[in-house]
């Protein structure tokens, strides 16, 4: 029998591949990128984009025969991002994604264990690069409730309401939007975060300033079933739909101009939630369940003691 040439085990790989796709109605990249959280998948996505055009695929992603990956392409990923000068971050986020991508093709049977397991020998990156982002000290958390409190009006009530409670919980912007009025009990504080990253569902606990503060929005909101925040028109008319997460920023960047402080992120409000946490002495761990990290190394970067402790002891030389 006549040996196959490369070029006929390349074909017939990939007709494999087309053929398994189709029997089965979908693809690795769908199949992955649907078990990540929304918010994460654009950036998922743009990634693998990059790997694929490394690697010499052309075309859409879900069409691009994934099976063909091997150790070798891989490392080629890693060496090229290293040479363009990405993050460590960056690199071990693109190496993970085609991995996803993989695993989802070994569930599909496209792929064999030996070729997943060789896939997984590649080492991630390490770096260490300082901290993005800063907490809100004192003083600039004294002035942004006291610019949003000046605000009597139906927005200025959402938009503290959307502060306040990201303050007191520490969630992400996805969670904040995707909170639905059911998931508030009002009377305890309790709240119930469905659209945890992963998928992942914990509880959070607002506080009684946080919770008076949540009141006074759902007193204009009303109790019609939906989205705990929502869209409100200038005149004060409210729409019971999802905001959307770039109003989210839009909120939080306005009110922190408002109350002439330095630029603040929605991300910052974690890391404010999580460095207040530590302050008072709540272990790393407890941190971590709060703010729904699987990894406690994720909350330990969200710690900015370190930073203000640096600030005062210059602070003190200046003195």
């Amino acid at each position: 029998m006549t040996p196959q040439t490369p070029q006929a085990l390349f074909q017939e790989r990939c007709n494999h591949y087309f053929q398994l796709t189709q029997t089965q109605q979908t693809d690795p990249v769908s199949l992955y990128l649907e078990s990540l959280a929304t918010s994460g998948r654009r950036s998922v996505r743009s990634l693998l984009g990059r790997a694929a055009t490394i690697v010499g695929f052309e075309g859409r992603l879900e069409e691009m025969p994934w099976n063909l990956i091997e150790y070798q392409h891989l490392a080629r990923v890693r060496n090229t991002l290293k040479t363009e000068g990405k993050s460590a971050n960056t690199i071990n986020l693109a190496l993970s994604s085609v991995r996803g991508v993989m695993k989802a093709c070994f569930h599909l049977k496209l792929i064999n264990a030996d070729q997943m397991l060789l896939i997984g020998g590649i080492t991630p990156v390490r770096g260490q690069r300082l901290p993005s982002g800063r907490s809100l000290n004192k003083r600039e958390l004294r002035k942004l409730h006291n610019a949003c409190q000046q605000d009597k009006s139906v927005i200025g009530k959402r938009d503290y309401a959307v502060i306040a409670l990201m303050l007191a919980t520490g969630l992400r912007r996805s969670e904040v939007i995707a909170i639905n009025l059911d998931d508030y009990n009002t009377k305890t504080g309790l709240l119930t975060v469905q659209a945890g990253k992963g998928n992942q569902q914990r509880v959070a606990y607002l506080n009684t300033d946080s919770r008076q503060v949540v009141s006074q929005w759902l007193l204009e909101r009303g109790k019609q079933p939906g989205q705990l925040f929502n869209p409100v028109s200038k005149t004060g008319n409210i729409t019971i739909k999802a905001l959307t997460s770039q109003t989210i920023y839009d909120i939080i960047k306005q009110r922190s101009e408002q109350a002439k402080i330095d630029t603040v992120r929605p991300h910052d409000l974690r890391r404010t939630f999580v460095t207040q946490l530590l302050e008072a002495g709540v272990d790393i761990n407890t941190a971590r369940q709060l703010v729904g990290h699987a990894d406690i190394q994720t909350t330990a970067r969200y710690d900015c003691r370190d930073l203000k402790t640096q600030q005062k002891a210059v602070k003190r030389l200046m003195s």
